[in-house]
Parts: structure tokens; sequence; C-alpha cells
């Protein structure tokens, strides 16, 4: 349609009389224009971190991926991460644990949130439209002991808490490299993938994950990183997973395979 006839000293006041002609204009007056609005607000989601570091937290350049991703698909982001100890803290220069050092997780974690960060016992169905969790060890250590204890594993109380709750709820679980064990471990009959099932060499250093998370009771998915395949989605429980780096390959198929993971996250919140 045209643009609105409005009189400039209507335009430059900005005062009733630009209200009364909107509310002419509108069908439905000016509350029809704002619950509209509404309806158009963008998805809410959540990003579940587990400290600062690959071998020790959360895997930076993933949570960088997904929050980047996010952004460009217009998502209002929370992060969170849960208020304890990290299972221990490793040196990653020299890839060994620093001794007679410890770290909280949300404290590291809210390096890559930028300060930004909640705890994780204030996070909600009610509040967000989907959850992603970023890989990492901090996944198998800090948010589980899946590193420690394979198919025998505990998963963080909160953690549990906000996967079931969200599953209950409808709403789709983003989760990539390591993190689908927690999937795995909570949501019976998952369907999740972490890549391949052979090493291939070294190409998928991780492979015998696959076979701990059948033991959990789920369906392991064989999946590639690349955009052409990237991602598995099971579509009954609306969970969302892709490899990452439980593959050896270039920096920028592993971002694409991060955001096949968050577009259809994106596209199950239905927003």
């Amino acid at each position: 349609p045209p643009p609105l006839p409005l009189p400039s000293a209507m335009l430059s006041s900005r005062g009733p009389a630009l209200c009364t002609a909107l509310q002419r204009a509108v069908p439905g007056g000016l509350a029809s224009f704002h619950s509209s609005a509404r309806r158009c607000r963008p998805a809410r989601v959540a990003v579940v971190l587990s400290g600062c570091g690959v071998y020790d937290g959360t895997e930076i350049h993933e949570a960088s991926a997904i929050l980047v991703h996010l952004s460009r698909g217009g998502a209002e982001v929370q992060m969170y991460a849960p208020d304890v100890p990290q299972m221990h803290v490793i040196d990653h220069s020299k890839g060994q644990p620093a001794e007679a050092e410890s770290r909280n997780v949300l404290v590291e974690s809210a390096r890559i949130a930028r300060g930004k960060i909640t705890s994780l016992a204030k996070l909600t169905t009610a509040d967000h439209d989907a959850v992603i969790f970023p890989g990492g060890f901090g996944a198998a250590k800090n948010l589980s002991t899946f590193a420690v204890d394979g198919k025998d594993c505990k998963v963080n109380r909160e953690v549990e808490r906000v996967l079931k709750d969200f599953h209950k709820a409808g709403k789709p679980i983003g989760l990539c490299c390591i993190s689908p064990v927690l999937a795995a471990k909570v949501l019976s009959g998952a369907e999740v993938t972490v890549g391949h099932e052979e090493e291939e060499g070294g190409k998928w250093p991780y492979a015998g994950t696959a076979g701990a998370i059948k033991e959990l009771g789920a369906k392991h998915c064989v999946k590639e990183v690349t955009i052409s395949f990237p991602a598995h989605v099971d579509a009954k429980n609306k969970v969302v997973t892709t490899p990452a780096f439980m593959c050896e390959t270039a920096l920028h198929h592993i971002f694409d395979g991060i955001g096949a993971m968050v577009k259809n996250v994106l596209k199950l919140t239905g927003k």
C-alpha cells in the first residue's frame, strides 16, 4: 500500500495527531498494530556454557559460531552456566592439569558471555523458545561426569532439569560436539550424532563416543561435519545435533555445520 498521507506538521510533532492518524489507518486501531508486532517477536534462545576452554570448559570456537548464527537468525540470546566448581583446571599450553588451581564454571563462562551470564538454576522454559549446548570437554566434565564414568555418568542436576523441561514443553534442544551425550543420557530414545563410529586414521579421534551413546539407550546417526550433511534432526524429540570438533577438519566446516544446527533449531521454534 502507498505511504500514509500524513501532513508534515503531524510528523514533526509526533503527538496526539499522529496517534489519531494511525488509529484510523490501521484496521482494528493501535491495539491490532501492537498485537501484530508481538506475534512477530524473535525466538528467545538460551545457550548453556560449561566454562571457557576446550579441555576443561566450553569450546570457544563452537560457542562463538553458535552466537554468530543465532545473531544472524535474529534470535534473542541469554547465556547460562551452572554455579559449580570445575572438575579441574587444564593448562591449555601444556594440555595438562594445573596443580593446586580451582575455578568456577559460571565465572569462567562469563569470559565468553562478556559478563552477561546467569546461573543455570534460573533458566526456565517459560522465558525461552529453545536451548543450545556447545561442546568442549566441559560438557563431559562439568555438566556431567561422562569424561570419567562413560555410560555410567551422572548429569548435573540443573542440566538434567533443563533438558527434561524443554523436552516436556516440546521446545527444541540443540547440541554439538560431545554435548549430545547429555541428551543421550537424559532423554530416553533420543536420536543424536557425534559424527562417525570409526576413527578413520585419526579423522574422528573421539569416535568411541558413538558406542557409549548406544549403550546409554540412544540411537546414534552417522553424519558428516560438512555443509552437505552437517546436522541430525530428531523431529520427534526436537533434538538437533552436529559433530563439530569431534572431527579433525577445517574450521569453516565446523562453523557451517553449527550453522545448520542453529538454523534447524530456530526452524523448530516456529518463530
